[in-house]
């Protein structure tokens, strides 16, 4: 995966910090509640596996994203940046895989935050919306994603039921792990987990069975980075492949209900405001 370094100009903060213009232009044109939501969204980078996503801090001060998005990668190797261009590193992760939610321990806790809105009269139909690093964005400030809720579901996992919102809104890669918000509230009601892809189980099987054949005629290119890796033809079609379905756009995504969160919050004797 590339990561295209963005040169934003910067404007000069009373506290003498600096900010990229891009992000000043956004929490200018967003009001009260939208700055403070952009203020708390961070994209996620995790060196070690090249995976990237987005996280958001929460009022108690750890930074939330998806389970899925930090998995193979220890708590050092994890990176968040924030949308005022500042680095945000960590020295403890704790996931939980059913839910699909991991909370980040900054070693400098940042300050502010997101709280937690807890809402059993969410009407169908309800504007929600989502701020994250959809990949293709370089930022340094996140994109708003708007949509609508459009039902509940019911993930089935091991250890339990988990309560999940459908959105009918474009959620894509890069945007696991963003906070969800009713409209005009910067409260979270959901953590952005997955989007629905059309594509069957057995094509998803196939798929990885073609990654996973080395056979064939072999090839040798070298990635962004300058490194040399050796592929059969199968490997690149499957990795073409799997880059396509992860650039289609669909219109249902899903969010693990914040109840869920904050059970997980409990469970980790990790303090919050709702």
């Amino acid at each position: 995966m590339m990561f295209i370094c963005n040169l934003d100009y910067q404007i000069l903060m009373p506290d003498n910090s600096r900010m990229p213009t891009s992000t000043q232009w956004t929490r200018d044109a967003v009001g009260d509640e939208g700055r403070e939501a952009v203020d708390s969204v961070f994209q996620i980078i995790c060196l070690q596996t090249q995976s990237q996503g987005t996280g958001f801090l929460l009022d108690s001060g750890h930074v939330v994203t998806n389970a899925h998005v930090v998995e193979g990668a220890v708590a050092g190797g994890i990176m968040a940046q924030s949308s005022r261009g500042e680095q945000v590193n960590f020295s403890n992760k704790t996931v939980d895989p059913d839910r699909d939610l991991a909370v980040l321990e900054p070693i400098e806790e940042p300050s502010d935050g997101l709280g937690l809105e807890f809402n059993t009269d969410f009407a169908v139909g309800a504007q929600v919306s989502t701020w994250g690093f959809p990949i293709g964005h370089s930022g340094p400030s996140p994109l708003l994603s708007v949509g609508y809720l459009s039902g509940f579901s019911q993930e089935r996992t091991s250890s339990g039921p988990v309560k999940q919102l459908v959105v009918n809104g474009a959620f894509n890669d890069g945007n696991s792990g963003g906070p969800l918000f009713l409209s005009e509230s910067d409260g979270v009601i959901g953590v952005v987990v997955a989007k629905h892809a059309p594509f069957t189980q057995f094509q998803h099987s196939a798929l990885e069975a073609l990654a996973n054949n080395q056979t064939g005629v072999g090839f040798t290119a070298e990635d962004e980075h300058g490194n040399e890796h050796q592929f059969s033809e199968s490997q690149i079609v499957a990795d073409l492949m799997q880059r396509f379905i992860s650039l289609t756009q669909v219109m249902i995504g899903y969010a693990v209900d914040a109840s869920e969160l904050a059970d997980f919050l409990d469970e980790n004797d990790i303090l919050y405001n709702a």
